[in-house]
């Protein structure tokens, strides 16, 4: 059980918890766990204010389901339900880039599902990811 989608926030679409949360009740499985990544205000010693996500979406979706479909031979998961959602074009801080959740019969399933799917996203690098920064570095 799989949804994956591209949220374009040119059209004011947002992620959103309540559809993870509806997708992963239609499983049978008892143990969810939820990712959501975040614009963090600091990368590289400067200040971010944003970040501009562009991807060919259709790459992004297969590389997606891809990765579902090698978590049944790598990690011998195969009764899961994983809901992905990220953004393509500008998020402003603290906004939410990405979800994953992960439904599995045991908790240790999920905890080592939700891990290696962000693992394998960030792995992928199908995103352009631009850092809209301020000027000045910060200290510390």
């Amino acid at each position: 059980m799989l949804h994956t989608k591209i949220i374009d926030a040119s059209k004011k679409e947002k992620i959103e918890i309540s559809k993870a949360e509806n997708f992963l009740n239609q499983s049978k499985f008892g143990a969810v766990i939820y990712f959501i990544g975040t614009v963090r205000d600091l990368n590289e010693n400067k200040t971010v204010t944003g970040i501009t996500y562009d991807t060919k979406e259709s790459m992004v979706i297969k590389s997606f389901e891809e990765i579902y479909e090698e978590a049944d031979n790598k990690l011998n998961i195969k009764e899961k339900a994983v809901f992905i959602e990220h953004v393509k074009g500008y998020v402003g801080l603290k906004e939410k880039s990405i979800i994953i959740g992960v439904a599995c019969k045991h908790r240790d399933q999920a905890f080592v599902l939700s891990r290696y799917i962000i693992e394998e996203i960030k792995k992928d690098l199908l995103f352009g990811k631009k850092n809209i920064m301020k000027m000045r570095t910060v200290s510390g």
